[in-house]
């Protein structure tokens, strides 16, 4: 069951054209449409929205030689629903006549690489017309030239026009839908202070608050599906293991209150995602306006202290929702970060939209030098990617089970996948290496059951936080590196110095010398906030796209320059060092809907 109430944003193919009739324009009718069409099958081809359909591209009804013409295609990509738009041409044209100017909406331009007619020279003109207009675009020129009415996309290029239509997407999706404060702070926790405005100004969505009482009155008049309920509890029974108990002989609970917080956890679930996406379900049980939903595509549960002191605590519904399957199969995970940490949701959000993939929410809680792991666990020697020491990702709560890495992608290595490419054996294995575990009394008095599993080694990943400075707004940063794996008796004395009953995730950034990420204990020294989000694959040049969308800058990142892409209005702003010249640009331009 995926009841999503929202439709996904189109791709808006704007095929431009020399508007001078008596030779020219003519000439170029046929292949300049043909480039519009042949991007468009290649975007069908090539990429899926979160529920596994197909992109759906918008073509201009005409090539466009003229402001008429192009205000005929801006009418439609707006009863078309297009979010996002990419002007090509294999040819000179009218830039300032023929552009897309809608501020709101992420553009690119691509100018065929070919002799006889000059696209080139178009593109340059007309990206230099939107750094004019303050309406940026990104500009994709091919490495290589082509022979007039090739077809084929090159590499080079097609690289740039995934990256940008991922990340514009992603900026379209969000548009307009909501983030659901389920409860208010946690325990004092920057993060989950929840910023209105960074919300609305930067990702143009509104936030939505309750009170966690809104569960109590759900479980207590039974305002959710009974159906679902009883089929939930089942695959709950069949699939999720019951683990240790940790706790000491004080907060040792009886088996009863055991079952009673598995009863309790499971209603939280179902109603945590109602109360996001809303459920027919509901209506036809007499409950109309609970069955609306609040519209919101992420959501964050304060749970500590004032519910996790009486009431089981959130770790159940929040792994479930943020994972790729549950009882009713598999479907597009549910964003929900644990204490409320709104900023921690946020790029939870990026890297579900990037990626189509479930997100690993933890607590970047410890850096291990090589001497310390030698010390504690008896001489062990870190090597190879980890040799300069790893970091200790654990988190009670949001992360996914798809974190045990036990899917694999086309190579064989570990990877978190998009749903509809995650066999049935894989979420049976993801399900098998998860334990639930009693949770500890003295961080959970109401008790609750805690998931744990321990992420296994080589899976690419990227770890990424948003941070709010004051006089800055946000700002983002990125560490791409891989998972390690441990051997188990040093896993073991590692991750028993915490607590042993949340998800463990050992992860080397990947080192380069400049910068923090000379060494690992600077990227721990350097990260900004006490939660992280991780993305299965290298991906941070996707996320440095998107920021430059929603222009936030990127303050701490790895990516090589050649991976960087950015709209060619930030290179008026320097081109030597990037990161300054990222400050800058996001400072001149402002919000994207401020």
């Amino acid at each position: 069951m995926n009841t999503s109430p929202f439709t996904f944003p189109k791709i808006g193919i704007r095929p431009t054209i020399d508007g001078r009739l008596g030779g020219v324009r003519e000439s170029l009718e046929t292949s300049t449409m043909a480039m519009a069409q042949s991007l468009a099958d290649f975007y069908t081809k090539n990429l899926r929205y979160l529920n596994g359909s197909p992109v759906e591209c918008v073509i201009s009804d005409s090539n466009i030689g003229g402001v008429k013409e192009a205000a005929a295609c801006e009418e439609k990509f707006q009863r078309e629903g297009v979010g996002l738009s990419i002007t090509v041409t294999p040819c000179w044209c009218y830039g300032s006549e023929t552009m897309d100017m809608d501020p709101h909406r992420p553009k690119a331009i691509w100018g065929f690489n070919g002799t006889e007619r000059p696209g080139a020279v178009y593109l340059a003109a007309a990206l230099a017309g939107h750094t004019q207009k303050g309406l940026p675009a990104f500009g994709i020129y091919g490495k290589n030239v082509l022979e007039s009415g090739d077809l084929t996309i090159p590499e080079d290029v097609t690289e740039k026009l995934l990256s940008f239509a991922k990340a514009g997407i992603a900026v379209a999706y969000m548009k307009s839908k909501a983030y659901l404060s389920m409860g208010g702070t946690s325990m004092g926790i920057a993060g989950s202070v929840v910023d209105n405005l960074f919300w609305q100004k930067y990702l143009g969505m509104r936030v939505e608050a309750i009170d966690m009482t809104e569960f109590i009155g759900r479980m207590d008049n039974d305002i959710y599906d009974p159906l679902e309920f009883k089929k939930a509890f089942e695959w709950v029974q069949k699939n999720c293991d019951e683990g240790k108990d940790y706790n000491d002989q004080a907060h040792i609970r009886t088996r009863d209150q055991h079952d009673k917080e598995w009863i309790d956890s499971i209603k939280m679930a179902l109603i945590g995602r109602d109360l996001m996406v809303g459920n027919p379900k509901l209506s036809e049980l007499g409950f109309g306006e609970q069955s609306e939903g609040h519209f919101s595509i992420a959501a964050g549960f304060q749970g500590q202290r004032q519910w996790t002191d009486y009431f089981p605590n959130g770790d159940f519904m929040e792994a479930i929702l943020n994972s790729s399957f549950d009882w009713n199969g598999k479907r597009a995970p549910y964003i929900l970060a644990t204490e409320n940490d709104a900023l921690n949701a946020a790029g939870m959000l990026f890297g579900q939209l990037l990626t189509n993939s479930a997100q690993i929410f933890a607590d970047l809680r410890t850096y291990w030098s090589p001497e310390a792991v030698s010390r504690v666990s008896g001489g062990y020697q870190l090597e190879g990617l980890a040799s300069d020491g790893i970091l200790h990702l654990i988190n009670s709560g949001s992360a996914a089970l798809d974190g045990t890495g036990e899917q694999s992608d086309l190579d064989g290595k570990p990877s978190m996948k998009s749903h509809w490419d995650i066999t049935d054996d894989e979420v049976q294995k993801c399900l098998k290496q998860t334990s639930w575990h009693p949770s500890m009394g003295e961080y959970f008095p109401g008790g609750g059951m805690s998931s744990r599993f321990r992420t296994k080694g080589g899976m690419d990943a990227t770890m990424i936080r948003i941070n709010l400075a004051d006089g800055l707004g946000p700002c983002l940063q990125i560490a791409e590196g891989c998972t390690i794996d441990l051997p188990d008796e040093v896993h073991n004395t590692l991750d028993s110095r915490t607590n042993p009953t949340w998800p463990t995730t050992w992860f080397a950034p990947r080192l380069n010398g400049k910068g923090v990420f000379c060494s690992t204990y600077e990227v721990m020294n350097n990260w900004g906030a006490n939660h992280c989000v991780m993305t299965a694959g290298h991906v941070g040049n996707l996320y440095i796209t998107l920021a430059s969308m929603l222009r936030i800058p990127v303050y701490m990142h790895n990516v090589e320059r050649n991976r960087i892409f950015r709209p060619s209005a930030w290179r008026s702003f320097g081109t030597d060092d990037l990161e300054s010249a990222d400050f800058r640009a996001c400072q001149s331009y402002g919000p994207l809907y401020s």
